[in-house]
């Protein structure tokens, strides 16, 4: 999202803006599932495609082709696990069902260092599994820190999450976006210059207020039986 990273592996850091929509539990209740998704596509409705963050995030998200996983994980172990059954059914599933994966974690790695070391082995996983070149993994945090910045500068905003989320994209699907969109740094100047022009407040102001798509939002809701038959 910023050639400025924080102490994780580059690919990590430098891929944190690409959203894409499916959803499924693993393991957490359905009701308590629901309201962790509807805080993650508030956020990426209102934060990542409201505020154009991300310019390829919309199409992905329009054609339905995010798949939400809510993980049930309290450490950093059962996260690993997790991880690496999305990585396989991700490379597995057709791309035009579902472009990507939002893993997200409302009971681990809430504390952002511990989150940072997870991703040197989230990163580690992408190779014993052989999906480099194959898949991605970029990070979320509602602590996000770019390195090189203080924790309340406010263009960690554009990296801050409501739950700490490992997102899985398809290297196919950056090469179209890099193809679409080749001047990636411009981006990542205008998403600090606007998280600058809008201030701590204001930015809390715009995520206080509904998005435009948000009802009706988790009609795709997966229970736990359901998931436990997927994997």
């Amino acid at each position: 999202m910023s050639d400025k990273k924080h102490s994780v592996p580059a690919s990590a850091a430098d891929l944190a803006t690409n959203v894409a929509t499916n959803v499924s539990t693993d393991g957490a209740s359905a009701q308590d599932s629901e309201a962790v998704i509807a805080a993650t596509r508030h956020w990426l409705t209102r934060a990542v495609i409201g505020l154009n963050l991300c310019p390829f995030a919309k199409a992905v998200h329009v054609k339905d082709q995010i798949h939400y996983v809510v993980s049930a994980a309290r450490d950093m172990e059962g996260v690993l696990l997790d991880l690496e059954r999305e990585l396989q059914w991700l490379s597995e599933a057709d791309p035009q069902d579902v472009d990507t994966t939002l893993l997200i974690l409302p009971h681990a790695l809430l504390d952002f260092h511990e989150y940072n070391d997870a991703l040197f082995f989230a990163e580690r996983m992408l190779k014993q599994l052989h999906l480099e070149g194959e898949l991605q993994i970029a990070s979320f945090h509602p602590d996000y820190q770019f390195e090189g910045t203080a924790a309340d500068d406010v263009e960690n905003f554009t990296n801050r999450s409501p739950y700490p989320i490992l997102h899985l994209l398809r290297e196919a699907s950056i090469d179209r976006a890099v193809a679409a969109f080749p001047d990636a740094e411009a981006i990542y100047e205008r998403n600090e210059a606007l998280m600058r022009k809008m201030g701590a407040a204001g930015y809390h102001e715009w995520m206080a207020q509904p998005a435009e798509d948000e009802e009706g939002a988790n009609d795709n809701v997966i229970d736990e039986e359901d998931e436990g038959s997927r994997k």
